[in-house]
């Protein structure tokens, strides 16, 4: 009877210690603060410090399918002019 709790409580242990383990998140480990051209990007994703990623970045997609870390758009004034061009281009939402 002993054994079957014990076995019972580890199985409990191993299956929370799975549930809390993080998800995978690719992150920007390091930024270069190259201009690139508006027309090359296709979209873009804002990585903010501290949610899974120990560096803020904005990562740029381009239209070939390259990813690109660049600085975070509280830094560089090309950074946030490239942003609001390509929420402009977004359809609205209904």
């Amino acid at each position: 009877m002993a054994s079957r709790v014990a076995a019972l409580l580890l199985l409990g242990v191993i299956c929370v210690g799975f549930a809390s383990g993080q998800t995978a998140v690719d992150c920007c480990l390091t930024t270069v603060d190259k201009f690139l051209p508006l027309s090359r990007i296709n979209g873009y994703i804002i990585q903010e410090a501290g949610n899974g990623c120990d560096k803020s970045a904005t990562v740029f997609t381009t239209k070939t399918g390259r990813i690109l870390c660049v600085s975070h758009p509280s830094k560089l004034q090309w950074v946030r002019s490239h942003i609001e061009s390509l929420e402009a281009k977004k359809p609205a939402k209904k």
